[in-house]
């Protein structure tokens, strides 16, 4: 790639791992750059954090800045994305392709601040988050430059890469014998590779990082109170919390019970299928949480309506437009539909398994002497017929046509 006049500095979203380790150097033997590191903090494991910046400048970046992003990632992009319903393929809550926008944000946003004309990331050819950042790379800072090394070197495994690092006497804690590939923030942990590549593998406990196995769960289920304020928790068990707070929580009281195991075998925007084990243990008791309410609260349309909704901005986010009209406009009803969202839900949480038993709302179209199996004086139950022969009606007609 040929850069810009004034690309004299390439700002990395580096990680730490052996991929953007291996980076750094490359940059700086091919692109001739000074390198600056810059890692999102998102909630990924202590592990991954410590000592990072010691890590960066041994690989040879000039500086690394560190950005803690975790309330602003939840306030801002999963509590929202939550009150559209999106899971994407009926199953994924999206834990990886909500946290790629706001890195890519404030690097571009790092980059800019500093005068650095180009940026970088780690991701492969042939996954999803290459496309999750050079779309928000694009829609933010057309004029910057992008480099994506996985796209152009000649290291295309892993024992390759650690090679290229003892050639540069560039110390680092990764070994062949990794087995998995894990991405972790506050709101999920993914576990892709290994043994996983083949789907008629069954998972191992060690493909799971933080939930315990259902059967090894407490015999004794919990009961769990969330109250909700337009779609949103605002308080577990009575205690007002911010929204980080509240999945930090729900993640450690779900992980004890085996909350949030998906095994998916999913499509990549690319089109390739590909296969992991995601742990969301306090987003899907949040989810249940939402659902229930909306059970009570919205009319049969609306709740179709939101179930499209869903459907439709689990692929937005999946594909990497979350910085265009069509997330914003998805979004905005979303916000519009979720303003009665108000209530309260006790959920059950045991062995694996989350339900609802329990739920209110000052919003609920409910009605116990409607729907009552018992004697009741507010339902004409007469008044069935009419709307029957007019919602039958286009049947009728068409029948009577194939008699003719």
């Amino acid at each position: 790639m040929k850069l810009n006049k004034n690309s004299d500095k390439v700002v990395l979203a580096y990680s730490g791992g052996l991929d953007t380790s291996a980076i750094i150097p490359w940059l700086k033997e091919n692109y001739k750059i000074e390198v600056i590191a810059f890692v999102a903090d998102i909630g990924q494991s202590k592990e991954d954090l410590e000592g990072i910046e010691q890590k960066a400048l041994q690989s040879g970046a000039t500086s690394c800045y560190i950005s803690d992003l975790k309330e602003e990632f939840i306030e801002h992009y999963v509590y929202p994305v939550l009150k559209t319903g999106a899971l994407y393929e009926s199953n994924y809550l999206l834990g990886t392709a909500m946290a790629r926008p706001i890195i890519a944000k404030k690097q571009i946003e790092f980059a800019l601040n500093i005068g650095a004309g180009s940026v970088c990331h780690g991701a492969t050819g042939k996954g999803n988050d290459q496309i999750r950042f050079e779309m928000a790379y694009a829609a933010l800072a057309p004029n910057l430059n992008v480099i994506a090394p996985w796209r152009e070197w000649s290291l295309n495994s892993r024992e390759s890469l650690l090679k290229y690092l003892k050639e540069k006497n560039i110390p680092t804690t990764a070994t062949v014998e990794k087995i998995y590939s894990k991405d972790e923030n506050c709101w999920h942990v993914s576990t892709e590779g290994g043994l996983l590549e083949n789907p008629w593998n069954i998972a191992k406990e060690d493909c799971w990082s933080w939930t315990l196995d259902p059967k090894d769960a407490s015999e004794d289920p919990e009961f769990v109170k969330l109250t909700l304020k337009k779609g949103c928790v605002v308080s577990i068990n009575n205690e007002i919390l911010n929204p980080l707070q509240c999945v930090l929580k729900l993640n450690k009281i779900g992980s004890n019970h085996g909350i949030g195991r998906i095994d998916i075998v999913e499509n990549r925007v690319i089109g390739i299928k590909s296969r992991g084990c995601y742990e969301t243990p306090g987003g899907t008791i949040i989810v249940k949480a939402i659902k229930a309410i909306e059970q009570l609260v919205l009319d049969r349309e609306s709740f179709k309506w939101r179930e499209q909704m869903g459907l439709e901005m689990s692929s937005v986010i999946y594909d990497g437009r979350w910085f265009s009209p069509i997330r914003k406009s998805i979004q905005a009803a979303a916000d519009s539909l979720s303003s009665e969202i108000n209530g309260e839900v006790v959920l059950k949480l045991y062995k694996g398994s989350v339900t609802a038993v329990q739920k209110k709302s000052p919003n609920s179209l409910y009605s116990e002497e409607y729907a009552t199996f018992g004697k009741e004086e507010v339902y004409n139950q007469s008044d069935a017929a009419g709307f029957i022969r007019l919602f039958s009606l286009s049947s009728k007609m068409r029948a009577q046509n194939r008699l003719k």
